[in-house]
């Protein structure tokens, strides 16, 4: 977790995306989320969550972001990626 800069889940929601976070020992405060300003978007919810982060200045180039999606059927994905 000290090499990730932000945890980034489908915004399902707030509670799922904090009991992560703390399993992960990650702090809330890398943890981006759009659940307060927009509920769950479905599959749209991790580009629309990060597209905001960049553009808020929160996410730069050499970032490391850990991301995880999943949806019906148990069906899942995850990567860690460099930003930029």
């Amino acid at each position: 977790p000290a090499d990730i800069d932000w945890l980034l889940l489908h915004q399902a929601n707030q509670r799922l995306l904090d009991a992560v976070a703390d399993r992960l020992k990650i702090p809330s405060e890398r943890v981006i989320s759009n659940m307060a300003k927009h509920g769950n978007t479905s599959a749209a919810s991790i580009p629309i969550a990060l597209d905001e982060a960049v553009r808020a200045g929160h996410v730069k180039a050499g970032d490391v972001i850990a991301s995880s999606g999943f949806g019906a059927g148990l069906t899942w994905g995850a990567a860690i990626f460099e930003w930029g």
